[in-house]
């Protein structure tokens, strides 16, 4: 790894609880590095007693920001939005650190977190109301949006500085306050943005974070207090549900963005390089640790040699190595669980008589790092075609007509995005309209934009963030009928 010439050592690691700086209740956190499997830092332990300090916090922050005028709440918001792009390499380097994603990976996270705090300190101010006359004639309908409430933020690793700014972003916008809980493995960012949020002029309990080693409990304490009003979740499809009953005890408004098991679907008319290129963007971003990620790769016949084969020479091409790294295009995935998980689908698929075209094998070197993958000849009901692999493996299934793609793309649980290659627009639409998916990205391996709607169906979640609908997640509609004149 080569010597920083950025300094660390003023990033936050206590809890940040009313605009104050605490050391927490439990024994302290590690932070590994994924690339040397060694800690970097220790993060304050929050206890249930310190998650209901920050509930104190946010409800008593909560009045005066709701009344603070959004004009006011977008320039506090733009502020931030400056301050991120200024300090972009430095943020870049930070992400890369904890979680072990290449650098240019970790800068276009940060310019894509930054975005929200822009996107949404313009939408700050266009949270209109509505007023019409009922239908009978006999009175006025008036329709108000106000802020939700305390909102409870629980984000994941793999993209720590973005799934903050996606839900801090609307929900400041919309006038609630909260409370952020990252994930233990990447911290350091989540304070890290606290600093520069409270730099920008958010004021003292409008936003807390704190991390801990009992999530379950501390999280649901929070949503067991009756003043919280709000879940905003991402992560696993399994703790989702878990979260969902919970917030169900207090009839909590919940957004929640869970697992995908995205289908890649070439045809053979689309454009070979540019469905490479496309694949190599919707797989390999961020190491292939993206619930955006693609999963499942089908591929018409005519176009799958030959696909096969230049994705292979792509993937065997990444230089692997320690994110921090310029030259590094592949890091280490963030721990030893996640690339135990990755090897197990490879081994799996390969017992049933699955091919490895290119990688296939844990590398042996420190550090949780998992060879670039291309497998073929997948046998039906191989996990890696029904698990988020969350890893950089391709497995490429062949096919022979249209219904026989979208009928294996949408035999999953999940359905969060969807990609398809093709040169025929109205094939291209007519199969985006038929996928069981909340995005579909036609001709292109990137679908997420601040500016849309981000989100999926059936097991892949809840509600949307991103665009105006982001925020209207963090509001709630009052009607008043009223009667003049």
């Amino acid at each position: 790894m080569r010597p920083s010439t950025n300094d660390f050592s003023t990033v936050p690691t206590d809890l940040f609880i009313g605009g104050q700086w605490l050391s927490g209740s439990g024994k302290r956190l590690e932070v590994i590095n994924p690339p040397t499997e060694k800690p970097i830092a220790t993060v304050a332990n929050a206890s249930i007693e310190d998650a209901i300090k920050a509930v104190d916090a946010a409800s008593k922050a909560a009045a005066s920001w709701a009344a603070t005028p959004p004009r006011q709440r977008g320039e506090i918001l733009r502020k931030a939005f400056e301050l991120m792009v200024a300090r972009v390499d430095w943020f870049a380097e930070l992400i890369s650190l904890e979680n072990g994603k290449a650098l240019a990976d970790a800068k276009g996270e940060t310019l894509y977190a930054a975005e929200f705090f822009r996107w949404y300190s313009e939408e700050a101010v266009r949270i209109l109301g509505e007023i019409g006359t009922a239908p009978g004639g006999g009175n006025k309908m008036i329709v108000l949006h106000q802020p939700v409430g305390v909102s409870v933020l629980v984000t994941p690793w793999n993209f720590p500085a973005a799934m903050a700014t996606r839900k801090i972003g609307p929900a400041l916008a919309a006038g609630c306050t909260c409370i952020l809980k990252p994930a233990t493995e990447t911290p350091l960012t989540a304070y890290a943005m606290a600093a520069l949020l409270t730099e920008a002029g958010v004021p003292a309990g409008v936003i807390n974070v704190l991390t801990t080693a009992t999530s379950g409990k501390v999280v649901s304490a929070m949503l067991r207090d009756p003043r919280v009003r709000k879940l905003s979740f991402t992560g696993s499809t399994e703790v989702g549900r878990i979260l969902l009953r919970e917030a169900s005890e207090q009839i909590i408004n919940c957004s929640m963005e869970l697992g995908g098991n995205a289908p890649f679907i070439v045809f053979d008319d689309a454009d070979l390089d540019a469905a490479v290129e496309g694949a190599m963007i919707a797989k390999m971003r961020n190491g292939g640790e993206a619930c955006t990620a693609a999963n499942r790769f089908y591929v018409q016949r005519g176009i799958a040699e030959a696909f096969g084969q230049k994705l292979a020479e792509r993937m065997s091409a990444l230089q692997v190595g320690d994110g921090a790294d310029p030259g590094t295009r592949l890091g280490p995935l963030v721990n030893a669980s996640t690339r135990d998980k990755v090897a197990e689908l490879v081994t799996d698929a390969t017992q049933r008589g699955a091919k490895v075209v290119v990688g296939g094998k844990v590398l042996e070197r420190t550090g949780y790092f998992y060879a670039p993958t291309v497998i073929t000849d997948i046998a039906p009901g191989s996990r890696v075609l029904t698990e988020e692999i969350f890893g950089p493996v391709a497995p490429i299934v062949v096919f022979d007509k249209e219904e026989e793609a979208i009928t294996q793309a949408n035999d999953t649980e999940f359905g969060l995005v969807a990609y398809v290659f093709t040169k025929d627009l109205a094939r291209g639409l007519r199969v985006s309209e038929k996928l069981e998916s909340g995005m579909v990205g036609l001709n292109r391996g990137l679908v997420s934009d601040p500016a849309a709607p981000f989100g999926g169906v059936k097991q892949s979640g809840l509600g949307r963030e991103g665009a105006h609908h982001g925020m209207m997640e963090y509001l709630e509609s009052k009607y008043i009928s009223v009667l003049w004149g």
